[in-house]
Parts: structure tokens; C-alpha cells; sequence
């Protein structure tokens, strides 16, 4: 029992420490609240605009209504975003590398709404819209708290009120009467 308790202190102790090492992709980071590093939070805005982008131009093409005016919506402010962190990282404010694909994740996403239609391009994309801005939400309001560059946390704190904006958006479009076009 005592060698338990032991082990368990241990790593209670050590995971913030360890944390701060792994990447924002495991969700280590996001359960233990800990701001991610200033590259790692560069390439999940990165990645994270480019999904929103592509998967809101397949939703322009096989969404509903509601779907098509929310997909419009997110390509403008996720368009508008990239080019803010672009700029920031371009002018030298900020030190990392945009990654310039999705990664694997987040492909297979857009592959699945590729070959989706109808109620079932509807349920994925509404589902991966909510999703997706949680995350960035999360995302954002860590850095802004507990970022190590002062431009990037006054940009992510400035975002944010967008993001919640948009997840309340996502949450409606599962509500509508509309279930999507059949192509």
C-alpha cells in the first residue's frame, strides 16, 4: 500500500512537468490546463484553420442552408485568423514554422465528409464543427493565460470571444429542421 501511494505522488508530481514535453495532440496538456508550448500552439492554429476552411467549402457544397451560411461564415473569420498568425509569424514576433498541410487526423476528417452525403455529411460536419471549436477554445484560452510570447497571448485572448461565438454557431446547426442535400 505505502509503495502505492508512493508511485501515485510521484506521478501526480511529474505530470505537469511531463506535460509541458508532450505535444497538444495527446490532450495531456488540455486536461491538466497547461498553456501549450509557443510552436505547438502555432501549428495547432495552423491545422486547425486549414480544417476549418476545407471542411466549410465541402459544407458549401453539400450542406443545407443553415450549413452553407455557417460554412461561409467560418471560411472569412478562419481565413481572417490564418492571416493574423501568418502575419505574426512572418514579422518575427513570433518564432515558429507553419505547418502547410493537415495532419493525418484531421485528413482523415475531411476524407470522411468527401465521401459523405446528406444526413450523414450533415451529422459529421456539425459534429466535427463542435468539436473542433472546443478544442480551439481551449487552445486559445490556455495560451492567452499561460503562453510564453506576449503578442501571441494578446492575439489568443482577442480571438477567443470569435471562437465562442462560432461554438455556440456549431451547436445550433445540428438543431435545424434541415438535414442536407443529397449529391
Amino acid at each position: 500500500m505505502k509503495r502505492a501511494v508512493i508511485v501515485f505522488a510521484c506521478v501526480l508530481f511529474a505530470g505537469p512537468a511531463l506535460a509541458q514535453s508532450i505535444g497538444e495532440k495527446t490532450g495531456v496538456n488540455s486536461a491538466l490546463g497547461v498553456a501549450p508550448k509557443t510552436a505547438d500552439f502555432v501549428k495547432e492554429v495552423a491545422i486547425s484553420d486549414m480544417f476549418e476552411i476545407e471542411s466549410s467549402k465541402l459544407a458549401e457544397q453539400k450542406g443545407n442552408a443553415q450549413e452553407k451560411n455557417f460554412a461561409q461564415q467560418m471560411i472569412t473569420d478562419h481565413t481572417r485568423t490564418s492571416g493574423e498568425l501568418k502575419a505574426l509569424v512572418g514579422d518575427g514576433k513570433v518564432q515558429a514554422t507553419l505547418p502547410t498541410a493537415v495532419d493525418s487526423s484531421h485528413q482523415s476528417k475531411l476524407d470522411k465528409l468527401k465521401n459523405a452525403s446528406g444526413r450523414d455529411f450533415s451529422s459529421d460536419y456539425n459534429s466535427y464543427q463542435v468539436s473542433a471549436h472546443e478544442a480551439a477554445i481551449s487552445l486559445f484560452d490556455r495560451y492567452s493565460k499561460g503562453g510564453d510570447n506576449a503578442a501571441l497571448k494578446d492575439w489568443a485572448d482577442k480571438t477567443l470571444p470569435a471562437l465562442r461565438h462560432h461554438l455556440d454557431m456549431a451547436k445550433e446547426l445540428g438543431r435545424a429542421p434541415s438535414v442536407g442535400q443529397s449529391k
